[in-house]
């Protein structure tokens, strides 16, 4: 099975190795990156129109942006969804969900939680999931004034590539592994970006309220242990406390299961072996999967014989299908938040 990156378990290869020099074209890069935004022409679906000029300072240094941008290209995952939170409509984006064959409009921008947000803009995608890394020549051809990649895994060498095109904001300074930030800072460093911290720092105030007003109205949680898994290549796959789901969960107010994060050594995620299954027996688990996997993790007998599960203590989340509860938690960005915090407490709540 292929997983789209917020539920993805294999790191990118070596974006330095992706392409080629050649391939890439110096010629090409260096042409793009010098225009201004005053050429980028007229047809960018929405631009940021916040306070410039602004520094921001991230992972790979520092980028200065001395105008609102009007054409912005998303290299994270999951940053085109803090731009439309925004206000902002990036006219390029990675797609985190392989796209139905046949299937139009793209699934990524037909999500409850954004589906409006993007009208009838139609963003070009520039990296599919399982790819090694951004497509440099699709990105440059879009002409963009700025380039996002904070939820992404790009390192050095693609950060100096994409900076070529267009100035580029890499994942938060503090950022030791990559998706590792917590989705607090992630979307307030995007809103600086663009010139509207301050209106990034009430979104996330807002959310912030939220899950403490889920957590006050439901105190039984906080004597509860709890793990978000996976059913990956056969095997149990339990996300750490450190990555967005993890966060999720105990945002809410559960207390999970931190053996995992050593386990994992720092990497978001960990495959169990069959013997290391007792790490997820806990007091809820919450599996995020479409129906197929769904069905082959609960034919699994060690899975079938924790007492989370004996005792109907699992709540089974649809990642993609149905209402795509699981695609709302794993994103959890400004605009999907607050839609999984609902369905999460409400599938707690059960049983």
């Amino acid at each position: 099975m292929l997983l789209h990156r917020t539920t993805r378990m294999t790191p990118w290869r070596r974006l330095a190795a992706a392409l080629s020099a050649a391939a890439l074209g110096a010629g090409l890069l260096a042409g793009c990156g010098s225009g201004s935004a005053d050429e980028a022409g007229d047809d960018a679906p929405a631009a940021a129109s916040g306070a410039f000029p602004v520094t921001v300072e991230h992972a790979f240094g520092t980028t200065k942006i001395t105008k609102a941008p009007r054409r912005v290209v998303s290299v994270g995952y999951t940053d085109d969804q803090a731009m439309l939170a925004l206000g902002v409509r990036p006219i390029g984006m990675v797609d985190q969900y392989p796209n139905p064959a046949g299937r139009k409009p793209d699934i990524n921008t037909q999500w409850p939680w954004v589906k409006d947000k993007w009208g009838d803009t139609r963003p070009e995608v520039v990296m599919e999931n399982g790819d090694s890394g951004p497509n440099y020549e699709k990105i440059a051809a879009l002409r963009p004034d700025l380039i996002v990649a904070v939820y992404s895994e790009i390192d050095r060498a693609a950060y100096d590539k994409l900076s070529r095109i267009a100035p580029t904001v890499g994942r938060t300074k503090g950022e030791k592994e990559p998706f590792s930030a917590s989705w607090q800072d992630n979307a307030v460093h995007i809103a600086k970006a663009l010139g509207k911290e301050d209106e990034g720092t009430k979104l996330v105030q807002g959310i912030q309220d939220k899950l403490d007003a889920a957590k006050k109205a439901h105190p039984e949680f906080a004597n509860q242990t709890a793990v978000v898994v996976s059913w990956y290549k056969n095997s149990v796959a339990p996300f750490t406390s450190t990555d967005v789901r993890g966060r999720l969960v105990t945002g809410i107010g559960f207390t999970y299961q931190t053996t995992i994060d050593k386990v994992a050594d720092g990497k978001f995620f960990t495959v169990l072996s069959p013997e290391r299954v007792d790490l997820v027996d806990v007091d809820r688990v919450f599996v995020v999967n479409d129906k197929a996997d769904q069905r082959a993790l609960r034919k699994f007998q060690l899975f079938g014989n924790l007492d989370a599960v004996r005792k109907d203590k699992v709540s089974y989340l649809l990642d993609s299908e149905g209402p795509a509860v699981g695609a709302a938690i794993s994103q959890s960005t400004l605009l999907s938040l607050p839609y999984a915090i609902d369905e999460l407490v409400t599938s707690a709540g059960r049983g």
